[in-house]
């Protein structure tokens, strides 16, 4: 899911940019990646449903081990709140759904559920937590984990990888200049681009420099 938003996100900048960029190559270039993000989401696979197992692996605990890889999360003043959907989880021995903390990181481990046992981890928490204030609960078909926040602020996402993901993004494409938020979408094109991709931009790059060079058009790119 997280996935399918970014190729989401890469989608409209690449709209918003085809509406600034009036050189004719690399409104080409623009509409190829358009044309390809577009194919890329089309092809994702629809999203699961909160608590849809992930991949199965066998487990040293017997049966199967299945990475739960999805969630929904909430917080408050004090907590951050991550729920779990697992059908059933309420008739297991309390001993059976087990949580560990520590400042930065959590992991659940569900055992014998349905003849499988559940893991899933979150290392690299945004901030620090307090162990001894942090707990689970189990509800009906979910397991909810309580984070006590050793400050009371607001997270703006769960993990720090998810606020370099974020703040790399921004840095790239938060820019008043459309010239350079151009210059950069066409960076990263160029860096995660297959060898036809990098030789559409290599050729517009050279004929700008060499209409420039000529006096015939202002550099743009």
């Amino acid at each position: 899911l997280l996935f399918l938003n970014q190729l989401q996100k890469d989608l409209e900048e690449v709209k918003e940019l085809l509406t600034k960029a009036t050189r004719k190559r690399l409104r080409d270039v623009l509409t190829t990646e358009k044309h390809k993000l577009e194919i890329e989401i089309k092809n994702q696979p629809p999203a699961k449903l909160k608590g849809d197992a992930g991949e199965e692996e066998k487990s040293s605990l017997g049966g199967y081990t299945v990475k739960i890889n999805n969630y929904g999360w909430d917080q408050s003043d004090k907590f951050i709140k991550i729920y779990i959907s697992l059908n059933g989880v309420q008739k297991l021995p309390a001993e059976n759904v087990q949580v560990n903390f520590t400042e930065r990181s959590f992991d659940l481990l569900v055992k014998n559920l349905n003849g499988k046992n559940y893991t899933m981890t979150f290392n690299n928490l945004l901030k620090h937590i307090s162990v001894e204030g942090s707990s689970r609960k189990i509800k009906t078909d979910m397991v909810l984990v309580m984070c006590r926040k050793k400050q009371e602020e607001k997270w703006d996402c769960l993990t720090q990888v998810e606020k370099e993901s974020k703040e790399k993004e921004k840095a790239a494409y938060d820019t008043s200049d459309p010239g350079e938020g151009l210059m950069n979408l066409l960076k990263k094109m160029y860096t995660e681009g297959d060898d036809e991709m990098k030789r559409t931009i290599n050729k517009a790059w050279v004929e700008s420099r060499e209409k420039q060079s000529k006096g015939d058009i202002p550099m743009d790119i």
